[in-house]
């Protein structure tokens, strides 16, 4: 699919995560992202921030693959599925997703 911007694309990209334990596949996902980083940070082993996408797509891929049955965004739009997960994420942390989707008619 074709879209012209990034808040064209957000919409498509929550109804690609319509199944909540998707959905929680990828906020696992990313928070080994940020528990990485940080481990990296803290023992000196940058090696560390290497795993940090191998382990978020894991969860990520797995989830699409055989929860929601349907191929991962990012294999078309790399970059902005990359900003829609971390908002996402961002939402989920402040318990806004709900809201989000009720905004673009999905369900929770």
């Amino acid at each position: 699919m074709e879209f012209k911007d990034y808040e064209e694309f957000w919409p498509f990209y929550l109804s690609q995560h319509s199944k909540r334990s998707t959905r929680r596949w990828h906020f696992v996902g990313t928070s080994f992202v940020f528990i990485f980083l940080i481990a990296a940070l803290i023992t000196f082993n940058f090696w560390l921030i290497l795993l940090a996408p191998v382990t978020a797509y894991a969860f990520a891929w797995f989830s699409h693959f055989f929860i929601e049955g349907n191929k991962p965004a990012t294999f078309g739009h790399p970059i902005w599925s990359l900003r829609a997960d971390f908002r996402m994420y961002r939402l989920i942390l402040l318990g806004k997703l709900e809201k989000e989707l009720d905004k673009y008619k999905l369900a929770g």
